[in-house]
């Protein structure tokens, strides 16, 4: 049997910002979970580093985790900081951007 969620502990309580580490130059990802219904992954952005414009097929729910992030949506820009959360409707053009380190929780409902 497949297992529904990878790469983080279960059953005990965590810190979802220490599950994934900032890289000099980079924007690491650590996938928790993929399925035909929901994608779970954890995001560490170094400042200055961005995912580029592109469109996603479900709802993607972000919650900064740590720093500030800049979202953009349909060409309008939000900026997120700890505790903060945004939905990125499903396609429309969006992007993530470090304005400083960032860190984020990213759920995609498909």
């Amino acid at each position: 049997m497949k297992e529904p969620m990878k790469n983080i502990a279960k059953g005990d309580a965590l810190i979802l910002k220490e599950q994934v580490d900032y890289q000099p130059g980079q924007v690491v990802s650590k996938t928790l979970a993929q399925n035909d219904a929901v994608s779970v992954t954890l995001f560490s952005f170094d400042k200055g580093e961005e995912i580029s414009t592109h469109q996603s097929e479900g709802d993607a729910f972000v919650t900064c985790l740590d720093g500030v992030g800049r979202i953009t949506i349909d060409g309008k820009d939000s900026i997120l900081q700890e505790g903060e959360s945004i939905v990125m409707p499903a396609g429309h053009p969006h992007a993530v951007f470090g304005e400083e380190q960032f860190k984020m929780l990213l759920v995609v409902v498909f």
